[in-house]
């Protein structure tokens, strides 16, 4: 038994293959390039196709009316939401930067979606997450400032339903998560994040390896 752990530990170039085909799994639309296409010219990393099928797959399964979007970018994450949403659901998404929303509005335009299914808020995550509704959401998609992100799991925790996911896009930070070397601060907020999410008696965790790692948890009823 000792011996088969071992095995299971190590990473093998066909394990990494495979994980690269799993995350190019999804065909993407025009839209979908042509945000992507946006956030590379902004110096932006939206969430891999990998990433975003399964946000598209999480929204659906939870028959998601209302969920809040951490960090817009130019739109990519929050296409693959709305892709898995009810045909009436409205997607709210924060961001710092007006100028990325306006491409996410008409990537959202370009992809068929009606002006009234998104709900665009520009600022920062911590000032306008407190003024969303108590139990109001489904699902809450987490992709901003790391240093925020146990701050952005209690507002989460607030706002989703029993039963509503939470999920942090980018929690394998490069591999840096699990490095044993020193790293910087949002490194070692993210390694606390993934530390209460696991302990706490409110949620049920797991752990995805797409993309750069999407951590996803039930909220408990």
């Amino acid at each position: 038994m000792r011996q088969l752990r071992g095995q299971e530990r190590v990473i093998t170039a066909n394990r990494q293959t495979s994980w690269a085909f799993a995350d190019a799994f999804v065909a993407e639309d025009e839209a979908l390039h042509w945000a992507r296409d946006r956030a590379r010219e902004a110096g932006l990393r939206p969430v891999s196709p990998g990433t975003g099928a399964a946000l598209r797959l999480l929204a659906a399964t939870t028959d998601a009316k209302a969920v809040a979007e951490i960090g817009t970018g130019t739109g990519v994450s929050g296409l693959y939401l709305l892709h898995g949403m009810r045909p009436d659901g409205v997607l709210t998404t924060v961001d710092p930067e007006p100028e990325c929303q306006q491409f996410a509005r008409e990537a959202f335009r370009a992809a068929g979606f009606a002006a009234n299914r998104a709900r665009f808020i520009p600022g920062r995550a911590l000032d306008v997450l407190p003024r969303l509704a108590d139990g109001g959401y489904d699902l809450v998609f987490c992709d901003g400032d790391r240093l925020e992100s146990l701050d952005c799991l209690a507002e989460s925790l607030r706002l989703l339903r029993p039963g509503g996911l939470v999920c942090f896009e980018g929690v394998f930070a490069d591999g840096r998560t699990i490095d044993s070397a020193a790293q910087p601060a949002e490194v070692l907020r993210l390694r606390e994040l993934l530390r209460a999410v696991r302990e706490s008696q409110e949620l049920m965790a797991t752990l995805l390896p797409v993309g750069d790692g999407l951590l996803c948890a039930v909220r408990r009823g």
